[in-house]
Protein backbone atom coordinates (compact mmCIF):
# COMPACT_ATOMS: atom_id res chain seq x y z
CA UNK A 1 0.00 0.00 0.00
CA UNK A 2 1.55 3.13 -1.10
CA UNK A 3 0.40 6.63 0.63
CA UNK A 4 2.47 9.65 1.94
CA UNK A 5 4.14 11.74 -1.16
CA UNK A 6 6.94 13.20 -0.94
CA UNK A 7 7.70 16.05 -3.21
CA UNK A 8 11.39 17.13 -4.57
CA UNK A 9 12.73 18.65 -7.45
CA UNK A 10 14.36 16.14 -8.77
CA UNK A 11 16.29 15.67 -13.09
CA UNK A 12 17.70 12.53 -14.46
CA UNK A 13 20.53 13.41 -16.59
CA UNK A 14 20.53 11.34 -19.95
CA UNK A 15 22.41 11.07 -22.74
CA UNK A 16 22.51 9.50 -26.40
CA UNK A 17 25.07 7.37 -25.61
CA UNK A 18 27.88 6.34 -23.20
CA UNK A 19 30.71 8.81 -23.00
CA UNK A 20 28.72 12.56 -23.68
CA UNK A 21 29.81 13.31 -19.65
CA UNK A 22 26.72 12.25 -17.72
CA UNK A 23 28.92 11.58 -15.00
CA UNK A 24 30.52 15.30 -15.27
CA UNK A 25 27.50 16.96 -15.77
CA UNK A 26 25.49 15.07 -12.69
CA UNK A 27 28.41 16.00 -10.11
CA UNK A 28 28.89 19.78 -11.75
CA UNK A 29 25.24 20.30 -10.90
CA UNK A 30 25.43 18.35 -7.36
CA UNK A 31 28.47 20.58 -6.45
CA UNK A 32 27.40 23.67 -7.51
CA UNK A 33 23.93 23.13 -5.42
CA UNK A 34 25.73 21.91 -2.30
CA UNK A 35 27.64 24.91 -2.49
CA UNK A 36 24.39 27.00 -2.58
CA UNK A 37 23.89 25.47 0.40
CA UNK A 38 21.12 22.87 -0.40
CA UNK A 39 20.85 19.09 0.57
CA UNK A 40 21.49 17.31 -2.80
CA UNK A 41 21.08 13.27 -2.73
CA UNK A 42 22.41 11.75 -6.35
CA UNK A 43 21.92 8.44 -7.17
CA UNK A 44 23.02 6.37 -10.38
CA UNK A 45 21.14 4.08 -12.41
CA UNK A 46 21.91 0.55 -12.89
CA UNK A 47 25.19 -1.72 -11.81
CA UNK A 48 27.87 1.05 -11.15
CA UNK A 49 30.67 0.95 -8.89
CA UNK A 50 32.84 3.99 -10.32
CA UNK A 51 30.45 6.81 -11.01
CA UNK A 52 29.21 6.91 -7.26
CA UNK A 53 32.46 7.99 -6.53
CA UNK A 54 32.53 11.23 -7.88
CA UNK A 55 28.84 11.44 -7.10
CA UNK A 56 29.09 11.27 -3.61
CA UNK A 57 32.35 13.45 -3.16
CA UNK A 58 30.44 16.20 -5.15
CA UNK A 59 27.21 15.93 -3.18
CA UNK A 60 28.33 14.70 0.63
CA UNK A 61 25.97 12.22 0.31
CA UNK A 62 26.26 8.26 0.08
CA UNK A 63 24.70 7.58 -3.79
CA UNK A 64 22.80 4.05 -4.08
CA UNK A 65 21.68 2.87 -7.61
CA UNK A 66 18.50 2.86 -9.09
CA UNK A 67 17.72 -0.20 -11.26
CA UNK A 68 13.85 -1.53 -11.90
CA UNK A 69 15.36 -5.07 -12.42
CA UNK A 70 18.14 -5.41 -9.82
CA UNK A 71 16.85 -3.80 -7.35
CA UNK A 72 12.89 -3.90 -8.06
CA UNK A 73 10.18 -1.64 -8.13
CA UNK A 74 9.57 -1.05 -4.61
CA UNK A 75 13.24 -0.92 -3.66
CA UNK A 76 13.93 2.04 -5.76
CA UNK A 77 10.29 3.90 -5.04
CA UNK A 78 11.40 3.37 -1.01
CA UNK A 79 14.80 5.20 -2.06
CA UNK A 80 13.61 8.13 -3.54
CA UNK A 81 11.24 8.66 -0.99
CA UNK A 82 13.00 8.40 2.09
CA UNK A 83 15.37 10.81 -0.18
CA UNK A 84 12.60 13.20 -1.14
CA UNK A 85 11.60 13.60 2.65
CA UNK A 86 15.49 14.42 3.36
CA UNK A 87 16.81 16.33 0.10
CA UNK A 88 16.33 19.68 -1.31
CA UNK A 89 17.36 17.90 -4.59
CA UNK A 90 17.35 14.73 -6.14
CA UNK A 91 19.96 14.07 -9.20
CA UNK A 92 19.93 10.51 -10.74
CA UNK A 93 22.50 10.27 -13.32
CA UNK A 94 21.64 7.38 -16.17
CA UNK A 95 23.21 4.71 -17.68
CA UNK A 96 24.47 4.35 -21.46
CA UNK A 97 21.88 6.33 -23.86
CA UNK A 98 18.71 7.29 -22.50
CA UNK A 99 16.68 4.12 -24.10
CA UNK A 100 19.59 1.57 -24.20
CA UNK A 101 19.16 -1.47 -21.50
CA UNK A 102 16.08 -3.47 -20.29
CA UNK A 103 15.32 -2.08 -18.37
CA UNK A 104 16.22 1.57 -19.68
CA UNK A 105 16.65 5.03 -17.80
CA UNK A 106 14.03 6.32 -19.72
CA UNK A 107 12.11 3.58 -18.54
CA UNK A 108 12.43 4.71 -14.67
CA UNK A 109 11.88 8.25 -15.76
CA UNK A 110 8.68 7.65 -16.89
CA UNK A 111 7.47 5.14 -13.99
CA UNK A 112 8.32 7.78 -11.55
CA UNK A 113 7.57 10.98 -13.62
CA UNK A 114 11.35 12.16 -13.52
CA UNK A 115 12.12 14.95 -16.33
CA UNK A 116 14.96 14.24 -17.89
CA UNK A 117 17.76 16.54 -19.16
CA UNK A 118 19.37 15.69 -21.90
CA UNK A 119 23.28 16.08 -21.86
CA UNK A 120 24.85 15.63 -25.67
CA UNK A 121 28.77 15.89 -26.55
CA UNK A 122 28.29 18.63 -29.14
CA UNK A 123 32.34 18.87 -29.48
CA UNK A 124 31.99 17.40 -33.18
CA UNK A 125 29.09 18.91 -34.48
CA UNK A 126 26.24 21.44 -34.68
CA UNK A 127 23.23 20.98 -36.51
CA UNK A 128 23.31 17.44 -36.01
CA UNK A 129 23.04 18.29 -32.45
CA UNK A 130 19.67 19.80 -32.66
CA UNK A 131 18.28 16.15 -34.63
CA UNK A 132 19.71 14.18 -31.48
CA UNK A 133 17.56 16.15 -29.25
CA UNK A 134 14.69 16.19 -31.37
CA UNK A 135 15.30 12.33 -31.41
CA UNK A 136 15.70 12.04 -27.35
CA UNK A 137 13.00 14.15 -26.69
CA UNK A 138 10.11 12.68 -28.94
CA UNK A 139 11.03 9.13 -29.50
CA UNK A 140 9.02 7.88 -26.34
CA UNK A 141 5.83 9.82 -26.36
CA UNK A 142 4.91 11.38 -22.93
CA UNK A 143 8.64 11.23 -21.61
CA UNK A 144 9.27 13.73 -18.67
CA UNK A 145 10.87 16.59 -20.10
CA UNK A 146 12.99 18.89 -18.67
CA UNK A 147 15.77 20.35 -21.22
CA UNK A 148 18.66 20.16 -23.17
CA UNK A 149 22.36 20.99 -22.69
CA UNK A 150 25.54 21.00 -24.48
CA UNK A 151 28.86 19.43 -23.48
CA UNK A 152 32.35 19.65 -24.55
CA UNK A 153 31.30 23.26 -26.38
CA UNK A 154 34.37 24.71 -28.26
CA UNK A 155 33.25 28.65 -27.32
CA UNK A 156 30.68 31.27 -27.66
CA UNK A 157 30.16 31.21 -31.27
CA UNK A 158 29.69 27.39 -31.03
CA UNK A 159 27.21 27.58 -28.52
CA UNK A 160 25.20 29.73 -30.73
CA UNK A 161 25.06 27.72 -33.17
CA UNK A 162 24.37 24.81 -31.44
CA UNK A 163 21.00 26.77 -29.55
CA UNK A 164 19.92 28.00 -32.62
CA UNK A 165 19.81 24.39 -33.72
CA UNK A 166 16.99 23.29 -31.26
CA UNK A 167 13.43 23.40 -32.06
CA UNK A 168 11.48 25.65 -29.41
CA UNK A 169 9.45 22.19 -28.62
CA UNK A 170 12.38 20.72 -27.98
CA UNK A 171 14.14 22.93 -25.25
CA UNK A 172 14.14 24.40 -22.86
CA UNK A 173 17.88 25.06 -23.54
CA UNK A 174 19.53 25.26 -20.14
CA UNK A 175 23.63 26.30 -21.23
CA UNK A 176 26.62 24.46 -22.40
CA UNK A 177 29.50 23.68 -20.43
CA UNK A 178 33.15 24.08 -21.92
CA UNK A 179 35.46 21.25 -23.51
CA UNK A 180 38.53 21.39 -21.02
CA UNK A 181 40.73 18.59 -21.04
CA UNK A 182 42.54 19.32 -18.55
CA UNK A 183 39.21 18.39 -16.27
CA UNK A 184 37.98 15.03 -18.09
CA UNK A 185 37.90 12.24 -15.84
CA UNK A 186 40.89 9.94 -16.36
CA UNK A 187 39.16 5.81 -17.38
CA UNK A 188 40.82 2.89 -17.63
CA UNK A 189 39.48 -0.54 -17.67
CA UNK A 190 36.07 -0.89 -16.02
CA UNK A 191 35.21 2.74 -16.00
CA UNK A 192 36.28 5.94 -14.47
CA UNK A 193 39.31 6.09 -12.21
CA UNK A 194 38.00 6.57 -8.58
CA UNK A 195 37.57 9.68 -7.19
CA UNK A 196 39.79 9.22 -4.06
CA UNK A 197 43.00 8.11 -6.17
CA UNK A 198 43.20 11.49 -7.43
CA UNK A 199 44.74 14.52 -5.37
CA UNK A 200 42.75 17.11 -7.37
CA UNK A 201 39.54 15.87 -7.34
CA UNK A 202 37.60 18.07 -5.32
CA UNK A 203 39.33 21.03 -7.37
CA UNK A 204 37.82 19.49 -10.49
CA UNK A 205 34.64 19.40 -9.11
CA UNK A 206 35.05 23.11 -8.33
CA UNK A 207 35.95 23.91 -11.54
CA UNK A 208 32.98 22.31 -13.27
CA UNK A 209 30.83 23.77 -10.67
CA UNK A 210 31.78 27.23 -11.82
CA UNK A 211 31.18 26.59 -15.53
CA UNK A 212 27.81 24.89 -14.75
CA UNK A 213 26.92 28.09 -12.58
CA UNK A 214 27.34 30.37 -15.49
CA UNK A 215 24.74 28.20 -17.00
CA UNK A 216 20.43 28.76 -17.32
CA UNK A 217 20.29 25.80 -15.35
CA UNK A 218 22.89 26.92 -12.85
CA UNK A 219 21.26 30.35 -12.02
CA UNK A 220 17.55 28.31 -12.00
CA UNK A 221 15.77 29.94 -8.75
CA UNK A 222 13.17 27.81 -6.64
CA UNK A 223 10.42 28.72 -9.26
CA UNK A 224 12.09 26.53 -11.68
CA UNK A 225 13.48 24.12 -9.77
CA UNK A 226 9.52 23.58 -8.25
CA UNK A 227 8.83 23.02 -12.21
CA UNK A 228 10.04 19.78 -12.04
CA UNK A 229 9.26 18.24 -8.28
CA UNK A 230 8.32 14.66 -7.88
CA UNK A 231 5.98 12.82 -5.80
CA UNK A 232 7.57 10.06 -4.25
CA UNK A 233 4.45 7.25 -2.46
CA UNK A 234 6.30 6.09 0.92
CA UNK A 235 5.94 2.41 0.67
CA UNK A 236 4.40 0.12 3.93
CA UNK A 237 6.64 0.64 6.42
CA UNK A 238 6.09 -3.02 7.83
CA UNK A 239 7.53 -4.41 4.57
CA UNK A 240 10.64 -2.05 5.20
CA UNK A 241 11.49 -3.78 7.94
CA UNK A 242 13.99 -6.71 7.81
CA UNK A 243 14.37 -9.70 10.84
CA UNK A 244 17.72 -9.63 12.47
CA UNK A 245 18.73 -12.43 10.38
CA UNK A 246 22.39 -11.08 11.45
CA UNK A 247 21.82 -9.75 14.97
CA UNK A 248 25.01 -9.80 17.08
CA UNK A 249 27.41 -10.87 14.48
CA UNK A 250 30.49 -9.07 13.09
CA UNK A 251 31.34 -9.12 9.34
CA UNK A 252 34.81 -7.93 8.29
CA UNK A 253 34.86 -5.73 5.08
CA UNK A 254 38.35 -5.42 3.08
CA UNK A 255 37.96 -1.72 2.12
CA UNK A 256 40.57 0.05 -0.48
CA UNK A 257 41.54 0.94 -3.37
CA UNK A 258 41.97 -2.56 -4.14
CA UNK A 259 38.66 -3.78 -3.12
CA UNK A 260 36.46 -0.54 -3.45
CA UNK A 261 33.58 -2.18 -5.44
CA UNK A 262 31.28 -1.75 -2.61
CA UNK A 263 27.20 -0.68 -2.57
CA UNK A 264 26.76 1.25 0.05
CA UNK A 265 23.26 -0.27 0.32
CA UNK A 266 24.64 -3.71 0.27
CA UNK A 267 26.22 -2.29 3.39
CA UNK A 268 23.41 -0.71 5.05
CA UNK A 269 21.23 -4.32 4.38
CA UNK A 270 23.62 -5.87 6.78
CA UNK A 271 23.53 -3.29 8.88
CA UNK A 272 19.62 -3.41 9.00
CA UNK A 273 19.98 -7.65 9.23
CA UNK A 274 21.57 -6.64 12.85
CA UNK A 275 25.33 -7.06 11.45
CA UNK A 276 28.15 -4.71 12.82
CA UNK A 277 30.53 -3.75 9.77
CA UNK A 278 34.32 -3.10 10.55
CA UNK A 279 36.29 -2.16 7.56
CA UNK A 280 40.26 -2.86 6.79
CA UNK A 281 42.68 -2.42 3.97
CA UNK A 282 44.72 -5.80 2.76
CA UNK A 283 46.48 -2.65 0.86
CA UNK A 284 47.66 -1.47 3.98
CA UNK A 285 48.77 -5.16 5.11
CA UNK A 286 46.35 -4.02 8.37
CA UNK A 287 45.16 -7.48 10.43
CA UNK A 288 41.57 -8.95 9.59
CA UNK A 289 39.59 -8.01 12.20
CA UNK A 290 37.95 -10.77 14.66
CA UNK A 291 34.54 -11.69 13.00
CA UNK A 292 31.92 -13.93 12.44
CA UNK A 293 32.43 -13.57 8.78
CA UNK A 294 34.49 -12.10 6.20
CA UNK A 295 33.44 -10.30 2.90
CA UNK A 296 36.10 -9.41 -0.02
CA UNK A 297 34.49 -7.29 -2.11
CA UNK A 298 35.58 -6.58 -6.07
CA UNK A 299 37.83 -3.73 -7.00
CA UNK A 300 41.16 -3.70 -8.72
CA UNK A 301 43.28 -6.52 -7.52
CA UNK A 302 44.79 -6.58 -10.66
CA UNK A 303 46.56 -3.01 -10.70
CA UNK A 304 47.94 -3.83 -6.40
CA UNK A 305 49.30 -7.34 -7.05
CA UNK A 306 51.88 -6.89 -5.72
CA UNK A 307 51.35 -5.63 -2.91
CA UNK A 308 48.74 -7.98 -1.98
CA UNK A 309 51.15 -10.47 -2.45
CA UNK A 310 53.09 -8.88 -0.20
CA UNK A 311 50.55 -8.33 2.43
CA UNK A 312 51.79 -11.00 4.43
CA UNK A 313 49.61 -9.96 7.83
CA UNK A 314 46.60 -9.66 6.21
CA UNK A 315 47.34 -12.79 4.14
CA UNK A 316 47.38 -14.50 7.55
CA UNK A 317 44.39 -13.25 9.14
CA UNK A 318 42.53 -14.21 6.05
CA UNK A 319 44.11 -17.67 6.53
CA UNK A 320 43.05 -17.59 10.42
CA UNK A 321 39.74 -17.01 9.56
CA UNK A 322 39.01 -19.70 6.94
CA UNK A 323 40.79 -22.10 9.11
CA UNK A 324 38.34 -21.94 11.84
CA UNK A 325 35.86 -22.35 9.44
CA UNK A 326 34.30 -18.71 9.55
CA UNK A 327 31.97 -18.27 6.16
CA UNK A 328 33.76 -15.57 3.78
CA UNK A 329 31.63 -13.79 0.41
CA UNK A 330 34.60 -13.23 -2.21
CA UNK A 331 32.81 -11.21 -4.85
CA UNK A 332 35.05 -10.89 -8.04
CA UNK A 333 38.24 -9.22 -7.49
CA UNK A 334 37.84 -10.33 -4.12
CA UNK A 335 38.05 -13.86 -5.75
CA UNK A 336 41.11 -13.20 -6.86
CA UNK A 337 42.62 -12.10 -4.19
CA UNK A 338 42.08 -15.99 -2.58
CA UNK A 339 43.47 -17.82 -5.72
CA UNK A 340 46.90 -19.21 -6.08
CA UNK A 341 48.13 -16.75 -8.59
CA UNK A 342 46.91 -13.98 -10.77
CA UNK A 343 48.66 -13.22 -14.81
CA UNK A 344 48.53 -9.52 -15.31
CA UNK A 345 48.15 -8.44 -18.91
CA UNK A 346 51.57 -8.22 -19.48
CA UNK A 347 52.04 -12.10 -18.93
CA UNK A 348 53.71 -11.59 -15.25
CA UNK A 349 52.39 -13.92 -12.83
CA UNK A 350 51.74 -12.95 -9.58
CA UNK A 351 51.26 -15.14 -6.34
CA UNK A 352 48.51 -14.04 -4.38
CA UNK A 353 47.25 -15.67 -1.18
CA UNK A 354 46.68 -19.07 -2.11
CA UNK A 355 43.55 -19.84 0.13
CA UNK A 356 41.30 -21.18 -3.42
CA UNK A 357 42.24 -23.46 -5.61
CA UNK A 358 43.10 -21.82 -8.81
CA UNK A 359 44.37 -19.34 -10.95
CA UNK A 360 43.08 -16.37 -13.17
CA UNK A 361 44.41 -14.85 -15.98
CA UNK A 362 43.40 -10.92 -17.56
CA UNK A 363 42.48 -10.29 -20.57
CA UNK A 364 42.81 -7.49 -23.33
CA UNK A 365 38.76 -7.45 -23.65
CA UNK A 366 35.94 -8.14 -21.66
CA UNK A 367 35.14 -11.25 -20.13
CA UNK A 368 31.37 -10.38 -19.42
CA UNK A 369 29.23 -7.98 -18.69
CA UNK A 370 25.46 -8.05 -17.65
CA UNK A 371 23.07 -8.64 -15.13
CA UNK A 372 22.59 -11.98 -13.24
CA UNK A 373 20.05 -13.78 -10.88
CA UNK A 374 21.23 -16.45 -8.45
CA UNK A 375 18.01 -18.31 -7.40
CA UNK A 376 18.50 -19.69 -3.41
CA UNK A 377 16.48 -20.97 -1.15
CA UNK A 378 16.24 -18.00 0.76
CA UNK A 379 15.32 -16.06 -2.01
CA UNK A 380 16.65 -14.56 -5.45
CA UNK A 381 19.64 -12.50 -5.48
CA UNK A 382 19.84 -10.25 -8.13
CA UNK A 383 23.04 -8.38 -9.72
CA UNK A 384 25.39 -8.17 -12.30
CA UNK A 385 28.79 -9.32 -13.63
CA UNK A 386 31.48 -7.44 -14.92
CA UNK A 387 34.94 -8.09 -15.72
CA UNK A 388 38.54 -8.76 -17.48
CA UNK A 389 39.65 -12.01 -16.11
CA UNK A 390 39.10 -15.43 -16.59
CA UNK A 391 39.58 -18.44 -14.14
CA UNK A 392 40.83 -21.82 -14.03
CA UNK A 393 39.89 -24.02 -11.40
CA UNK A 394 39.44 -27.49 -10.23
CA UNK A 395 36.65 -27.18 -8.04
CA UNK A 396 33.13 -27.97 -9.21
CA UNK A 397 30.40 -25.20 -8.91
CA UNK A 398 27.93 -25.14 -6.30
CA UNK A 399 26.00 -23.47 -8.31
CA UNK A 400 25.46 -20.88 -11.42
CA UNK A 401 23.47 -17.82 -11.84
CA UNK A 402 20.95 -16.96 -14.77
CA UNK A 403 21.37 -14.59 -16.90
CA UNK A 404 18.65 -11.73 -17.16
CA UNK A 405 18.61 -11.08 -20.96
CA UNK A 406 18.09 -14.76 -21.50
CA UNK A 407 21.55 -15.47 -23.19
CA UNK A 408 25.15 -15.66 -22.61
CA UNK A 409 26.46 -17.95 -19.52
CA UNK A 410 25.86 -17.76 -16.07
CA UNK A 411 28.46 -16.89 -13.52
CA UNK A 412 29.80 -19.49 -11.18
CA UNK A 413 29.33 -20.18 -7.35
CA UNK A 414 32.45 -21.77 -5.99
CA UNK A 415 32.76 -23.26 -2.26
CA UNK A 416 35.70 -24.30 -1.09
CA UNK A 417 35.21 -25.02 2.88
CA UNK A 418 33.96 -21.97 4.18
CA UNK A 419 34.63 -19.53 1.17
CA UNK A 420 32.03 -18.66 -1.50
CA UNK A 421 33.54 -16.83 -4.22
CA UNK A 422 32.12 -15.84 -7.63
CA UNK A 423 32.26 -13.10 -10.31
CA UNK A 424 28.86 -12.06 -9.41
CA UNK A 425 28.23 -9.20 -7.68
CA UNK A 426 25.25 -9.24 -5.72
CA UNK A 427 22.86 -6.40 -4.63
CA UNK A 428 21.87 -7.34 -0.96
CA UNK A 429 18.66 -5.93 -1.01
CA UNK A 430 17.12 -8.01 -3.56
CA UNK A 431 16.94 -10.50 -0.95
CA UNK A 432 18.14 -10.02 2.30
CA UNK A 433 17.46 -12.98 3.80
CA UNK A 434 19.87 -15.12 1.03
CA UNK A 435 22.54 -12.50 2.02
CA UNK A 436 22.49 -13.10 5.24
CA UNK A 437 23.08 -16.55 4.78
CA UNK A 438 26.38 -15.69 2.59
CA UNK A 439 28.06 -14.79 5.81
CA UNK A 440 25.84 -17.21 8.51
CA UNK A 441 27.39 -20.35 9.27
CA UNK A 442 29.28 -22.12 6.15
CA UNK A 443 27.69 -25.39 7.41
CA UNK A 444 24.08 -24.01 6.12
CA UNK A 445 25.12 -22.49 3.09
CA UNK A 446 24.75 -25.13 0.37
CA UNK A 447 21.63 -26.75 1.47
CA UNK A 448 17.80 -25.50 2.38
CA UNK A 449 16.89 -24.77 5.28
CA UNK A 450 14.56 -26.98 7.35
CA UNK A 451 11.60 -24.67 5.99
CA UNK A 452 12.39 -25.48 2.56
CA UNK A 453 12.77 -29.42 2.63
CA UNK A 454 13.27 -30.60 -0.83
CA UNK A 455 14.70 -27.25 -2.29
CA UNK A 456 17.83 -27.44 -2.98
CA UNK A 457 20.33 -24.29 -4.33
CA UNK A 458 20.50 -25.18 -8.37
Amino acid sequence: MWSALARCPTLLIAAPASGQGKTSVTAALARWQVRLGRRVRVFKCGPDFLDPHWLALASGQPVDNLDLWMNGEADVRARLHAAARNSDLILIEGVMGLFDGEPSAADLAARFGIPVLAVVDAGAMVGTFGALVHGLRHYRPGLPWAGVLANRVAGDGHTQMLRAAVHTEDGPWLGALPRDEALALPERHLGLVQAFELPDALARLDAWADAMAATPLGQWGPADWQQVAVGFEAPDGAAQRLPHLLQGRRVALARDAAFAFVYPANVQTLRDLGAEVVTFSPLANEPVPDADALWLPGGYPELHAEALAAADRTRAGVARHVQAGRPVWAECGGMLALLEALTLVDGRRVPMWGLLPGEARMQPRLAALGPHAWPTPWGTLRGHSFHYSTLQTVLPPLAHTTPARGHGRGEAIWQHGPVLASYFHAWFASAPAAAAQLLSSPGLRAVAPPHAAGVSVP
